[in-house]
């Protein structure tokens, strides 16, 4: 059992780097087709934010590619320069798809909200989780490596509440661009391939851990038969 959860483990880390690799190269085939708006990812982000109230969500630039993201804190849409500065159909699709978490956060959508709340917990219980399991292994501690197990599931939870918040997100950024003129019939396709590439990586990273879970707990079981 142990070991069919070791290759569905690493089959899962394979999908992982495999889909890193495609919304990269995705994002990199639609960077070189120009909107027909021609409009650039922070003008996308500024209307789209400006059409639903949030006057006070500034849009600001960061260094990087495929750093965008949306901070509920400082109420803040970041988008990597790439985004920030091109007109390309990938641009703007990204753009639109952080402005859908500041939509999400005005409206309370549930699943972000959740994520929210459960951050700070999970975010101590995954930098504890490794040593835990770690120091379970090579003490021969079951308690200690049950505890991992626990703090590990909390990453685990909040990786699959992660899912419904980007689906959700990038759901309504297609939507928005449609109704708002952004994009053209034929433009539809491209926005559909750049927001789906994203979403896989985050599936991808969502199925690993939840099979690393089940290989910890696999472990659990055979350890505690052991004794």
């Amino acid at each position: 059992m142990v070991t069919l959860l070791w290759i569905l483990s690493l089959a899962a880390l394979g999908l992982t780097f495999w889909a890193q690799f495609r919304v990269k190269g995705t994002f990199r085939k639609w960077a070189q087709e120009p909107a027909s708006s021609g409009l650039t990812g922070a003008e996308v982000a500024r209307r789209i934010l400006d059409s639903n109230g949030l006057y006070d969500v500034a849009v600001e630039p960061v260094p990087g590619e495929l750093t965008d993201h949306y901070d509920p804190i400082h109420r803040v849409v970041r988008l990597s320069e790439p985004v920030y500065y091109d007109s390309s159909i990938a641009a703007i699709s990204v753009a639109a798809h952080e402005c859908g978490h500041a939509i999400q956060h005005k409206e309370a959508y549930g699943a972000l909200v959740l994520r929210h709340r459960m951050f700070p917990v999970v975010n101590f219980a995954s930098s504890v989780a490794p040593f835990l399991l770690m120091g379970g292994i090579f003490l021969h501690m079951l308690n200690l490596f049950a505890l991992g197990v626990v703090f590990f599931s909390a990453a685990v939870a909040f990786q699959l509440v992660t899912l419904p918040v980007e689906f959700n997100a990038s759901s309504r950024a297609k939507q928005i661009m449609v109704r708002e003129g952004f994009i053209r019939n034929l433009e539809e396709r491209g926005v559909s391939k750049v927001l789906n590439a994203a979403a896989l990586t985050y599936v991808a990273s969502a199925l690993y851990a939840l099979l690393e879970l089940f290989r910890f707990v696999a472990m659990l079981v055979v350890s505690q038969n052991d004794d």
